[in-house]
Order: structure tokens, then C-alpha cells, then sequence
């Protein structure tokens, strides 16, 4: 077995999200009123926090009071709606299973708010992550690697036996700043030529492919 902890983005990698995100956003931005988005420019402003979901949103030129209004907004609707549409991808539940039957440690590590990620991994996963952490209070998101060295820390694995699976650039980031391996979706937020672009050097179109990298 090549790694004993998997750590895994949630938007764009274990969950498809995007529809939920975008109508979310959109309800917030016709509440306030905003101009709306399509799915494709939604895609394009996930990654980073919900408060730069908010702030590629918004119009241009909005001030931050406003900003952080439409962001509380958008916490409350999202929590109430996170799981309208969203589902796990397919091979992904199974990919799971295959690791933690091989005693692989798995966690969630995102820049989503800490409640959705809680309420979602619990949700979808049940016990199929140790951990499941997101953007909490005085904590630096992804790309720096604070939250993936509390992890390691929490569950005694040293980064020589991690590695990090995403589905953008940010991700990409992340492995590099922490010192670990990645492994790079193609079926998420962002394109593979990006990804490419950004530094991943193993990118896989399926779950399974995974697990056969983690295990060998």
C-alpha cells in the first residue's frame, strides 16, 4: 500500500455540488437585486470560500459591508439547501469502501464553511471519512496547508504517507505547499488542461483509478 491517508477536496471531487452552489447564489442574487448566473460562471467562482463565491458574484464595485451581508445570506440559504441536488459522483462511494477496507485513513479537506462540509460528509459518507474539516474561523484556506497538517497531525501520518486528491488549481497548490503527493480528478470544476497548467502530474478520470494508485 503506497499511502495510508487520503485526503479529498469536496466541490468538484467526492461531491457534485454545483447545482446547489449556483442556485443558491442566484436566489441570494435576486433577493438583493443582482444580476444572475449561469451554471458555467458559477463553476468558474467556486474553489475559493464562500466569501469569494460571493465576492466573483456580486457586481462589480460593491463594497464589502454589502459583500458580507449577501455572504450571511447566502450561508443561511445554502445551509437550508446544500443537498437539493447535490450528489456523490459515481465510483466515488465504492472508492471509498475499496480504501477504508484496506485500512486507508480518508478526510475531507475544503475551503467550503465548516457546517455544509460537516453536514455533507455525515450525509452522504456516514463513516466513510475520519475527518472532515472545512473554512473555519482563524484558519487559512487551502492553498495553504494548515488544515491538511492538522489532519495528518490528528490521525499520526507523516507526509510522506499522504497524498492529496482534487479537482483545480487550488488543489494542486495545496499538495505542493504541504509537501505531499496529489492525485487530480478531471470530472470536477475545473479542466484538465488547467490542472496540467498548474502542476499535476497524475490526473485520472475515475474513481477507481484512485484507489488502484493508493493501494499499489
Amino acid at each position: 500500500m503506497k499511502y495510508k491517508l487520503a485526503l479529498f477536496d469536496m466541490d468538484g471531487t467526492v461531491l457534485d455540488t454545483l447545482q446547489d452552489l449556483a442556485d443558491s447564489t442566484n436566489a441570494v442574487l435576486m433577493r438583493h437585486g443582482y444580476p444572475t448566473h449561469d451554471i458555467e460562471a458559477v463553476r468558474r467562482f467556486v474553489g475559493n470560500g464562500a466569501k469569494r463565491l460571493i465576492e466573483n458574484a456580486v457586481p462589480v464595485g460593491t463594497d464589502a459591508a454589502k459583500i458580507d451581508t449577501v455572504l450571511g445570506d447566502f450561508k443561511k440559504y445554502y445551509g437550508e439547501h446544500s443537498a437539493d441536488a447535490t450528489r456523490p459522483y459515481d465510483g466515488i462511494l465504492e472508492m471509498l469502501q475499496r480504501l477504508r477496507a484496506a485500512g486507508v485513513k480518508t478526510a475531507v479537506v475544503s475551503n467550503k464553511p465548516d457546517f455544509a462540509v460537516r453536514s455533507l460528509s455525515a450525509r452522504y459518507f456516514g463513516e466513510l471519512f475520519d475527518i472532515s474539516i472545512g473554512d473555519r474561523e482563524g484558519v487559512r484556506k487551502k492553498p495553504a496547508p494548515d488544515s491538511v497538517f492538522e489532519v495528518m497531525r490528528q490521525l499520526g501520518c507523516t507526509p510522506e504517507e499522504s497524498v492529496y486528491i482534487g479537482d483545480s488549481d487550488v488543489d494542486v497548490q495545496t499538495a505542493q505547499n504541504a509537501g505531499i503527493d496529489g492525485i487530480f480528478v478531471d470530472w470536477g470544476f475545473r479542466p484538465a488542461a488547467l490542472l496540467r497548467e498548474s502542476g499535476a502530474e497524475i490526473i485520472v478520470s475515475h474513481p477507481a483509478e484512485i484507489a488502484a494508485l493508493i493501494l499499489q
